[in-house]
């Protein structure tokens, strides 16, 4: 059944990142697949959209002789300008990725990938971001193709007829594989803080201060962090969290009510 739809694949490393490569290869195995990927690395941008300059749209070769389109906007750009006319229909289900690097807990707010997929769902696709973790061993090259071959059966999965509520993004992260074996998944929910981030301060050869943000990854996991992203990739599963656009805290409005009176007088 799934062989007639169509799948439209972006990413924020960029139209020539390797993992975009390996999903391209494992889901034209499942639909029709379109490619539409920045022409540059994205990482962390999260929902930036383009409003106040053209987008620009070319045709790229990509390593396997497939064609892609490629833009200069960001990852949500790109979701966009596809949906918004750059393809002759609207796609059947949209996978982002495959990044390089997990995408976990407090940080998905941060990821270019995650903001690909939210874009689908806001116009209510279905959507799918994969990361895959690509630090914790920076001398072996990341198993990519593993990945995309398990990105490739949730999409099989998905177009056949699973139930996907409206609104709902599946974020899935792949754990660091030592050496080949089968993935098992989990259902997990977010997790906390993914990074223990800091400032890097210098100064630059003309004497001014810099300051640089980075992180490194949490190396523990607490007990309060069972059942979460973060739990689930540092015991070597697969998670998959489903994200809900709707950010609304739904158990307060009713006490939160009682402040308009109070509000309203102070005005």
């Amino acid at each position: 059944m799934a062989n007639g739809k169509l799948i439209l694949i972006t990413n924020d490393d960029g139209v020539n990142a390797p993992g975009l490569l390996a999903l391209r290869t494992a889901l034209a195995e499942v639909g029709t697949v379109e490619v539409l990927a920045p022409d540059r690395n994205w990482s962390a941008a999260s929902r930036t959209r383009t409003f106040h300059k053209p987008l620009r749209v070319d045709n790229v070769r990509m390593l396997d002789g497939s064609i892609a389109r490629v833009s200069n906007g960001t990852p949500s750009d790109c979701v966009s300008l596809a949906l918004l006319g750059l393809l002759d229909r609207k796609p059947d289900l949209i996978v982002s990725g495959i990044n390089a690097g997990l995408n976990l807990g407090r940080d998905v707010s941060y990821s270019g990938t995650v903001a690909a997929a939210m874009e689908g769902v806001r116009d209510g696709i279905p959507a799918i971001a994969v990361s895959l973790d690509t630090i914790s061993d920076p001398a072996e090259l990341p198993n990519y193709a593993s990945a995309a071959e398990f990105a490739a059966r949730m999409a099989r999965h998905i177009l056949d007829g699973a139930h996907l509520p409206r609104g709902i993004l599946l974020n899935v992260n792949v754990p660091y594989q030592p050496k080949p074996r089968s993935l098992e998944p989990r259902i997990t929910r977010l997790g906390g803080a993914a990074y223990d981030n800091y400032v890097v301060t210098g100064e630059d050869p003309q004497g001014r201060n810099y300051y640089w943000i980075s992180g490194d990854p949490m190396t523990e996991v607490p007990p309060e962090e069972r059942g979460t992203d973060l739990c689930a990739i540092a015991e070597g599963y697969v998670s998959i969290t489903p994200i809900h656009l709707d950010l609304t805290e739904h158990s307060l409005l009713e006490e939160l009510r009682t402040w308009e009176t109070k509000l309203g007088e102070a005005s």
